[in-house]
Formats: structure tokens, C-alpha cells, sequence
């Protein structure tokens, strides 16, 4: 049933049963919003969203696999049925392609040898299905008073910065599937904050820095509720805050 007793801020939060989504939900639900737990597996989704509730908050599971978009469908059905809005979309779900390895050992990203089909997979994930779930939440996004949308990026997406051969990124390998496919979440997150400007929804790109989670074989320096906390800032701007940006902990970085 639809609350009419105030207002209930709600989140939805994509590949959050685990890693860097999961911190988000967990830095969400402590600050009293109900944080719906997208996850292709329920059952881990379950487990997360109990966790979340044990810890003093209010969170709950919904299956949510973004490459295929009739379960975002249901999903933006379930949260209209139970809360009739919602206030914060965080597309955090994605996936390098290579499996869990560090970045330093993702040779099969080699733009000169890549598997096609590998890149492919990968924007189905990190690009179309950040299509499909914000489409999907849209129409309840238009109901928030304080409508944010927050496209969790990288650094390695930074064209700026990984062009700059003396630059931090000049280390890594080349990548044909994750690097690129987030430089496209980027330009995807500013045509969506063109669109979405004179509805008062708010669309950032964030960095959440190098996390240790097993996407990269836990070889991240971070942890995944360091991660979180420029999500977390983006996904709770004021009125005021910036739309089409891109931002890590310390700020913007460039494009």
C-alpha cells in the first residue's frame, strides 16, 4: 500500500547486494531512507536488505537484472505499488568483462585483440542497462519533491585524463570494453541531466575511486563505504546541487 502519512524517501539502488552497492544502501538506509536492494539473485538481495534492517534500517529486495528490461519493468511496478514514488536512483550495477582481476591483468581488454562479444556484454550492462532501469523509474521519479539520479562512473572513464600519457591512468592496460563503456555512461549521464534539468531531477556521474571488491580481485585500496560516500553526496544534493556532472570524493573530475 501507497504511504500518504508524509513523505517517504525511497531509493533504488541497482547491484546492491554486494561491493560498493551494497555500502550505498547501507550509507542510505542510516540516513532513514528506505532503500530497495535491486539484485539479479533475490536471495542475496534478501540477505542484503536483512542485514540493512538489522543494522536499524528499512530496506527491502526486488529481482533486478538491467540487461533485461521487462525485470525493471516489474520492478518500478513493485516500488509504485508499495511507496507510489521515488526519490533516488542509483545505477551502481556493472561489470568489467574480464572477470575478477585487477586492471593491471585484464589483457583480454586489449583493444587490438578483444573479444567482441566481451564488449558487447559489457555496455549491455554498463550503458544499455542504465537505460533500461532509468526509463523504467522515471515516471516515479517525476513524483519526488527532490528527484536524483546517480550514475556510479569510474576514473578510468576521464578521456582528460587517460589521455595524458605522463597521467595517472598511463599504467594500465588498454581497454576496449570497461574503460570505453563507462566513458559512455558519462556522456549518457550528461544528455540525461539535459533532458531531465527542467524537471528538477539531478543526474551526476560519481568515481567512487579504487574499491577493493571482487570485481577487481579485491586489489582496490579503498573500501567499498569509502566508495560509497560520493554516491551517497550526489544521490542527497539540495535543491541547489549540479546536475551533469562528474565527481569523485574530492570533487569534480574532468571529462
Amino acid at each position: 500500500m501507497i504511504e500518504h502519512t508524509g513523505h517517504r524517501k525511497v531509493a533504488v539502488v541497482t547491484g546492491a547486494n554486494k561491493g560498493i552497492g551494497r555500502a550505498i544502501a547501507e550509507r542510505l538506509a542510516a540516513q532513514g531512507t528506505t532503500v530497495v536492494v535491486g539484485a539479479r539473485d533475490l536471495r542475496r538481495g534478501e540477505d542484503t536488505a536483512a542485514a540493512v534492517r538489522a543494522a536499524g534500517g528499512d530496506a527491502h529486495a526486488v529481482t533486478l537484472d538491467v540487461t533485461d528490461p521487462a525485470t525493471a519493468e516489474d520492478a518500478a511496478k513493485w516500488v509504485e505499488e508499495r511507496f507510489g514514488h521515488l526519490d533516488v536512483l542509483v545505477n551502481n550495477a556493472g561489470i568489467t568483462g574480464s572477470g575478477q582481476v585487477s586492471p593491471n591483468d585484464a589483457h583480454d581488454q586489449v583493444p587490438s585483440s578483444v573479444d567482441l562479444d566481451m564488449v558487447r556484454a559489457v555496455f549491455e550492462t554498463n550503458v544499455f542497462g542504465v537505460i533500461a532501469v532509468t526509463n523504467a523509474m522515471l515516471p516515479l521519479l517525476r513524483r519526488s519533491p527532490a528527484p536524483r539520479i546517480v550514475n556510479v562512473s569510474s576514473g578510468a572513464a576521464s578521456l582528460a585524463i587517460a589521455a595524458d600519457p605522463d597521467g595517472p591512468l598511463a599504467g594500465l592496460l588498454a581497454s576496449a570494453a570497461y574503460t570505453p563503456s563507462k566513458t559512455a555512461l558519462n556522456a549518457l549521464t550528461v544528455q540525461y541531466a539535459h533532458e531531465l534539468r527542467r524537471d528538477g531531477i539531478l543526474v551526476n556521474a560519481a568515481d567512487p575511486g579504487f574499491v577493493d571488491t571482487e570485481i577487481n580481485n579485491h586489489s582496490g585500496y579503498l573500501t567499498p563505504a569509502q566508495g560509497a560516500a560520493v554516491m551517497v553526496r550526489l544521490a542527497t544534493l539540495d535543491a541547489g546541487g549540479p546536475t551533469g556532472g562528474f565527481f569523485n570524493a574530492d570533487g569534480p573530475v574532468p571529462w
